[in-house]
This record gives structure tokens, sequence and C-alpha cells, in this order.
């Protein structure tokens, strides 16, 4: 049996959250090829981003130890509290290298991707959700987007290493240690 479709209205329209679903990588490039160009850090932006970009990675390193894509509803640890911890943690991480990077221009411009390019991207996959799972709805009214708050809803789920290994999120964890190191040496402190 399908699911019935809802009738929430969505931020932007399909044909466009399809379009910059494609060039969400592309646009992945051009942000570090940007941040790489104007990021000026010093060791105390460094420092003062260093808890941002760890919660960050840490956010969603715990999500995608949640993730059975496309077989479950992800609704155990960080689920409970936001229907988008990774996208949550990206934010975050990004806020922190934007901050390192000590250059004014980066938080807006990294804003505006978020908002243009992630937000839509979170309304396909919601959708996708919505048509895969019955009780999506349900999930939606309990759980917020991406501002989290306390938990209404209960989960046994438990942390599972292999599901964080067959999301590959090791590999957020790897080009922020990439980013980190750049912005390390590019600060100086390396020399």
């Amino acid at each position: 049996m399908r699911p019935v479709p809802s009738r929430r209205r969505y931020w932007f329209p399909k044909h466009y959250s399809d379009a910059v679903q494609r060039l969400r990588v592309p646009m992945g490039f051009a942000m570090a090829a940007a941040f790489i160009w104007l990021a000026g850090p010093s060791a105390r932006s460094l420092q003062l981003a260093a808890p941002l970009i760890v919660a960050g990675l840490g956010i969603r390193a715990w999500a995608a130890g949640y993730l059975a894509k496309n077989r479950e509803l992800a609704t155990g640890g960080p689920y409970r509290h936001v229907r988008n911890p990774l996208y949550l943690g990206t934010l975050l991480a990004a806020a922190g290298f934007a901050l390192a990077g000590r250059q004014p221009l980066l938080i807006p411009v990294f804003a505006l991707v978020f908002l243009l390019v992630y937000v839509p991207a979170i309304e396909l996959e919601e959708q996708k959700l919505r048509e895969l799972f019955a009780d999506f709805d349900d999930y939606v009214d309990a759980v917020p987007m991406i501002l989290p708050r306390g938990p209404k809803i209960d989960s046994t789920d438990r942390f599972d290493l292999r599901l964080y290994r067959k999301n590959e999120e090791y590999n957020a964890l790897l080009g922020a240690l990439v980013a980190g190191a750049y912005l390390v040496w590019k600060a100086g402190l390396l020399r």
C-alpha cells in the first residue's frame, strides 16, 4: 500500500530542487575553492572555530550510525531531536570553518549556499521519505527539520558502527582534517 501524498508546502519548486540536487557536489568544490582563496586564519580563529567543527562532525558521525538509507525511517539517536542531523552537522562544521577563515564574506556565502542548495535537497529527500514510509508525516509533526528541541519520540535504536562505515561518514572527517591542516598551515602555525 502506497502512503497517501502529503499536502505539505515546500519552500522551493520541485524543478529547482532537482536542478540544485545535481549541483550539490560541484557547489561544494566551488565553496572549497572560495574558502581556500579567501581564508585568512589565525591561531585564535582556529581555537574559536574548533568546537563548532568538532560538534558538527560529531553530530554527523552520530547520525550516520543510525541511518539505514531507504530501508528504515531513522528515528533513533539524533533523529529523535531533528529530522536532518547530517545537515545540521554540516551547517555547524561550515560555520566553524567560516569562523576559522576569518573572512566575513564567507559567512553569508556559506549561509546562502545552505539556504539555496541544502534546503531544497532536504525537501527532495523528505518527499522521497514520505513516499517510502507511511508514518513519515507523523515523524515530521513530532520532530523539527533542522533546529533541535527536546525529543518528542521514543526510540530504542542503538548506534551501529557498520552503518557509520556503510554511509562512509569517515570521508567528512578526512575532509575536515585536510581543511584543518590547510588552515593551520595558512595561519603560519607549522612554519
